[in-house]
């Protein structure tokens, strides 16, 4: 119990899944205050397989919003610039 309250220190992730019609926008919302409550130099992605294994309920939007956290971010593309606009 002491992980889970260290991997979910507001227990915003258990509560999302308590919340009947709670939809994926809600779930998002969610998960970004959850991800920004973590503890200092705690890694969402190393967190996540916890939660999901203890919560994870398919169909649920939480669940989704999960797995789509343990996704890497896309990689940055430039963006403008003189050499965009010069050939």
């Amino acid at each position: 119990m002491a992980e889970t309250a260290q991997n979910d220190p507001q227990g915003l992730i258990r509560e999302s899944y308590r919340i009947e019609g709670i939809t994926i926008e809600q779930c998002r919302s969610i998960f970004f205050d959850w991800a920004m409550s973590l503890p200092e130099g705690a890694e969402a992605r190393r967190v996540i397989p916890g939660l999901l294994e203890q919560y994870g309920d398919e169909g649920h939007p939480m669940t989704a919003v999960l797995r789509d956290g343990l996704e890497a971010p896309p990689e940055p593309k430039r963006r403008g610039g003189r050499s965009a606009r010069v050939e």
